[in-house]
């Protein structure tokens, strides 16, 4: 079998190892049961030995099948630092903090209506898409989420909320960042929506997921539409 994405493939494993790890922790709960009453465990050693030998049981098949969770986030470790640092090298060129010369460059080197890259953008077309695009991002997310936990919840809730007040902030700074800002993350959207794609991943040796869809762009689509009761 070829490779594929590290953190793609990691999560797709992990979605499949989920009905193996709710089979075996169940016989689990059963043989510690049995044991336990054999040798007079009470409540609380009982549960004791279930969560130790689950970890363990758990701990390899992450082995197994190679897909530990932290590979899923290895992408974030790393464009997060990146994301930051490439702002703040931005922000230093548009004041002039690395010289006047890279600052003139800065001040002509914009397009349509940011042709200044060092101020900010008086029309809010760049920060609000930057909104918009986060938002549509979140949403996306949302949208393919059947089960959410509270937790999951909460998450979702507080990405809404970082998407929305991106837009005032992108309002402040100069027009370099705002425009990195709004192109990564329409490339991140960009990426999201191309490993949706069956071709694709099957291109990329990504294992097939019992909730990966055949038809993901409609579903998407269709999922967004239920839930803000779009009408046709």
């Amino acid at each position: 079998m070829g490779k594929c994405v590290p953190p793609v493939s990691a999560l797709c494993c992990l979605e499949n190892l989920k009905p193996e790890i709710k089979n075996l922790a169940e016989r689990l709960r059963y043989e510690v049961s049995v044991r336990g009453k054999q040798l007079g465990w009470s409540e609380k050693v009982a549960s004791f030995h279930y969560k130790k030998n689950l970890r363990r049981i758990i701990t390899e098949l992450y082995i197994r099948d190679n897909c530990h969770p932290f590979k899923a986030t290895l992408l974030v470790w790393v464009q997060v630092p990146m994301w930051v640092c490439v702002s703040l090298a931005l922000r230093n060129c548009s004041v002039g903090a690395t010289g006047s010369e890279v600052q003139e460059q800065f001040s002509a080197g914009g397009a349509l209506w940011f042709t200044d890259l060092t101020a900010p953008d008086s029309t809010w077309i760049l920060p609000v898409s930057l909104g918009l695009v986060n938002l549509l991002i979140v949403e996306i997310f949302a949208a393919q989420k059947v089960e959410v936990t509270r937790f999951q919840k909460f998450i979702t809730n507080f990405f809404r909320v970082v998407s929305v007040v991106m837009i005032p902030v992108a309002a402040t700074v100069p027009s370099s960042m705002a425009l990195y800002w709004l192109s990564s993350s329409f490339v991140g959207l960009s990426h999201n929506l191309l490993l949706r794609s069956p071709a694709f991943r099957r291109l990329c040796w990504i294992p097939r997921t019992k909730s990966e869809s055949d038809t993901p762009y409609r579903d998407i689509l269709s999922a967004l539409a239920a839930k803000y009761s779009f009408k046709k």
